[in-house]
């Protein structure tokens, strides 16, 4: 009997602490891991829509994709790279030819310079490959955060999650992060994501936010998230 009571005495401790972390801390983490998980159903080969050839390629494709579309990016891209297909054949060009060449991208003619000098850093300082480092892509010109963490994750399958318009403002919509700063939101949410979802939270975020959880007009009726968020409209 003694025995008996024990064992029941522990359930009830148990179940106790299950009914305070159902309040507390195992909620939110129950509660994050259904939105990865209905995120990983809806967009199960989530990746970047920037069309790319090399890993070369990929880094100006991401440089020149600030404040422009995805669409628009790989339109320019596309022809771009049939006629450069190397860095020497960027360098070759020379600025004002480049400048032609994407001046249908917004910010097109600082964005040519970028490109310029990145080209020539790449090939002076990392024999012409594509560092798979943080602080050395940084140091490229025109290479902020987002623009390395893009690059680390999809060239080199690191577990960096890049914070894009997207990525912010689903976050706050799913209270992952209350912040409006990228940083603080990247660190929120490497903080809350579970290891085996980190390499496709970020591309799952921005393809929902570009499709389903839109700026102006979200698709709350449609949204695979929408009783778990706190901006549902629908």
């Amino acid at each position: 009997m003694e025995s008996s009571g024990i064992y029941h005495n522990e359930k009830v401790v148990i179940a106790g602490f299950v009914s305070n972390c159902r309040d507390g801390a195992m909620s939110e983490f129950g509660r994050v891991e259904t939105v990865c998980r209905r995120l990983m159903r809806q967009f199960p080969n989530a990746k970047t829509e920037l069309e790319y050839m090399s890993e070369y390629a990929f880094l100006v494709a991401v440089v020149l994709s600030a404040q422009t579309t995805d669409v628009q990016v790989n339109r320019v891209t596309s022809e771009l790279f049939r006629k450069c297909k190397t860095p020497d054949d960027i360098m070759a060009l020379g600025l004002e030819k480049l400048q032609n060449e994407i001046k249908s991208i917004g910010l097109y003619r600082n964005k040519a310079k970028f490109i310029m000098r990145l080209t020539q850093a790449l090939q002076e300082e990392y024999g012409g490959k594509i560092p798979q480092n943080r602080s050395q892509l940084e140091s490229l010109p025109g290479v902020g955060r987002k623009t390395a963490n893009v690059v680390l994750n999809t060239l080199f399958g690191q577990d960096v999650i890049a914070v894009d318009t997207h990525v912010l403002r689903v976050s706050k919509r799913l209270d992952l992060s209350r912040s409006t700063n990228p940083l603080v939101v990247e660190m929120d949410l490497e903080r809350i994501i579970p290891k085996k979802y980190k390499r496709l939270i970020g591309n799952m975020l921005v393809l929902h936010g570009r499709y389903v959880c839109k700026a102006k007009r979200p698709d709350c009726a449609n949204c695979v998230l929408r009783e778990l968020c706190n901006w549902n409209v629908g």
